[in-house]
């Protein structure tokens, strides 16, 4: 039976005493890397099937090791970062991380993390899935129709446009910058004001209760990151 490798890479050894049993327990083979080149030649020799990298390594910055190995490994990357450092969070995820965990943290997120990034690293090969379920709200993409139950929502083309772009990236967080790039173009990357009134917008036409939303939450400092819990995907041939 194959046990996914998953390639810590950290300094730290009371990181690894923790996270290797619990990895094992898990049903995952833990692999140690306490360096940035360590974890470049692990990486080249024999691929993980995830990595969770460290930012904070003593040889090479894990902004660095990132870059470097995404022009050669393209599975999972989750980033451990500090709790204050957002602006490493941003250029991680803009770089190509998958996600980020903040330390300290719990193991049983961590692992979640891992298992979502897996599943949806499993499906990129896959068409976009039509019709995404959250709660009691379907969003049904070939009809461009968005509905609470059996009532439809009234939104805009833009709030469509960003609720899609949002349901469809699979829980995955997306920052401000991309959202706004994406749905914008390049010369409003930097208005984040102008993405906020338009998640408030949406939160208050798709939230049960808006002031405190369960389907669009937001990442802070970051971006925001949709809580789809079913997609359904198109058939296969």
């Amino acid at each position: 039976m194959h046990r996914p490798r998953i390639l810590v890479v950290d300094d730290e050894p009371q990181m690894h005493r923790f996270l290797g049993p619990a990895l094992n327990a898990a049903g995952y083979e833990p692999v140690r890397a306490d360096t940035g080149r360590q974890a470049l030649s692990e990486i080249a020799r024999r691929p993980p099937d995830a990595v969770v990298l460290d930012l904070g390594l003593p040889d090479i910055d894990g902004q660095e090791v990132l870059r470097k190995c995404r022009a050669f490994y393209e599975g999972p990357i989750v980033i451990l970062s500090a709790r204050d450092r957002e602006i490493e969070k941003i250029e991680a995820l803009d770089a190509g991380a998958d996600d980020y965990v903040e330390k300290p943290f719990r193991v049983g997120e961590l692992l979640a993390r891992l298992r979502v990034t897996m599943r949806r690293q499993l499906r990129q090969s896959e068409p976009p899935p039509p019709i995404v379920h959250a709660g009691d709200l379907t969003i049904d993409i070939p009809r461009r129709l968005v509905t609470r139950g059996d009532e439809p929502i009234r939104l805009s083309p833009k709030e469509y446009e960003l609720l899609v772009k949002l349901a469809q990236a699979d829980g995955k967080v997306l920052t401000h910058k991309e959202l706004l790039i994406s749905l914008w173009g390049p010369a409003h990357a930097e208005d984040t004001q102008y993405l906020r009134v338009f998640i408030g917008q949406l939160r208050q036409k798709i939230e049960a209760d808006p002031s405190a939303p369960k389907l669009i939450l937001t990442q802070p400092g970051i971006g925001y990151r949709f809580m789809a819990d079913e997609a359904i995907r198109a058939p296969g041939p």
